[in-house]
């Protein structure tokens, strides 16, 4: 009988406990809700095109592509790491005008080919632009003519984003393995 009394005792210490959390928060909570695309101020999206120049330069006193992880000893590129700070030019030449900054990691994933898995925010620092990002994730097989990956994202002008990056690879020095690779970013946004 002590059991029996026990548990209802719980059951009903339970029950009261959910009608207080019910009656203390006034309503529901839902893990997705919908919203009014008028109340957060979404336009029509627009398409625009982004062309510029990607700077790796993991030679000299400044670089601006650090390797953080080496490969293991029986491998050549597979395993390594590098982060990356790098400029964002309007022209191939370094001393072109800057117009951002390409913030994020590059790793090599791939045993039979060199392939990198690429992780960047393109940080734009000129014009309405200023401050906003566009966020690239994929594959990016280097020794292909042209490389595609994803748009995932974007913050400030590029909430919301989503479309596609091409790299061309302008010029690779085997030597320092610096390399300039031209961008050519289509993104739809709001």
């Amino acid at each position: 009988m002590a059991a029996i009394s026990a548990l209802h005792i719980f059951a009903i210490s339970v029950l009261i406990s959910f009608l207080a959390i019910q009656f203390t928060h006034g309503e529901e909570y839902n893990f997705v809700k919908s919203i009014d695309r008028k109340a957060i101020k979404l336009r029509k999206q627009k398409l625009s095109h982004f062309r510029f120049f990607w700077h790796d330069i993991l030679s000299g006193q400044n670089p601006t592509s650090v390797t953080v992880v080496q490969p293991p000893k029986n491998t050549t590129t597979f395993g390594v790491l590098n982060i990356v700070d790098n400029p964002l030019t309007l022209g191939p030449e370094l001393s072109s005008k800057m117009i951002g900054r390409s913030e994020g990691f590059y790793a090599s994933t791939s045993l039979e080919e060199v392939a990198l898995l690429v992780t960047m925010n393109f940080v734009f620092h000129e014009g309405k632009y200023n401050g906003s990002t566009i966020t690239v994730l994929g594959r990016n097989p280097v020794f292909d003519k042209v490389r595609e990956m994803p748009v995932i994202g974007g913050s400030g002008l590029f909430r919301f984003a989503n479309g596609y990056a091409q790299a061309r690879t302008y010029t690779f020095d085997p030597n320092t393995r610096d390399a300039t690779v031209e961008y050519n970013i289509f993104v739809m946004h709001y």
